[in-house]
């Protein structure tokens, strides 16, 4: 720890916990950016087990100092460390003061800016994330586990495409499409319950659009006026869920609707 006039104390030891402080956000499982990790807060020279004596010098250092000091080990910055040790830390005081003894732990919670803004990022941005990677790798419709599904065709009651219209979703169903597993498959916009339906034969799955994070599309070659388009569902790709053979005209409103751009009817 530096003190006012450049010393650092030796064999202080803290446990440092560090968590995300609740912020406001949309994707479900986001506590998961929380870690914890612990250090030591030695002068990194010394292997001795007992904890060494703390000079006056060093004891004249205050609260502040001590969080440049835990700064340094956890990279927290110390506007955004909670530090306590018999109640809150004060800045302004010595650990003198402070009573802080040889060998004390010191608990600390706070978060790095990185760990804010990873559970705090927009939706704009993972949709740019996710765009930048598609463009490095090869055209969806040729990888394999498409392929599998666009070879069988149109699927005979496929709804009808108008190429390079654009037009507001319809007021029945989007019908006529494949899954990722080859079945049939239909889209219902529930506008008034926020919410988008995902219906096969076996089941229907009411999907809120605030939790959908990303709507991933692309042409599909040869018949560039219908799409294949991916709805994320989850946090990773594994969990997209994929809609072939969808008529062009409609890709920019099921795209502005799911991912937050509203329409007015």
């Amino acid at each position: 720890m530096a003190a006012q006039d450049g010393s650092e104390v030796a064999g202080m030891e803290a446990e440092v916990t560090q968590k995300v402080p609740e912020v406001p956000c949309e994707a479900a499982g986001q506590e998961d950016a929380a870690r914890t990790e612990q250090a030591s807060l030695t002068d990194g020279e010394s292997t001795s087990a007992q904890p060494a004596a703390v000079s006056n010098g060093e004891e004249n250092g205050t609260g502040a100092k001590l969080k440049e000091k835990i700064h340094t080990l956890t990279g927290l910055p110390p506007a955004m460390q909670k530090v306590m040790y018999k109640g809150l830390l004060p800045e302004d005081k010595t650990l003198r003061e402070i009573k802080v003894t040889n060998g004390a732990k010191i608990m600390v919670v706070g978060s790095t800016i990185n760990d804010v803004l990873a559970v705090n990022t927009p939706k704009e941005v993972i949709q740019q994330e996710v765009k930048a990677e598609e463009n490095k790798k090869e055209p969806l419709c040729r990888q394999k586990q498409h392929r599998k599904v666009l070879d069988k065709g149109k699927p005979e009651d496929v709804m009808p495409s108008i190429k390079g219209a654009k037009e507001r979703l319809p007021t029945v169903p989007l019908s006529g499409m494949y899954n990722k597993s080859g079945g049939k498959v239909r889209l219902t916009f529930k506008l008034e319950q926020d919410q988008l339906w995902i219906g096969t034969k076996e089941r229907t799955e009411k999907i809120p659009m605030g939790s959908i994070k990303n709507v991933v599309t692309e042409p599909i070659e040869g018949h560039e006026d219908y799409h294949m388009m991916a709805f994320q569902l989850g946090p990773t790709e594994a969990s997209q869920y994929w809609v072939y053979w969808v008529p062009t005209q409609f890709v920019d409103a099921i795209k502005d609707t799911v991912l937050g751009k509203w329409q007015y009817f």
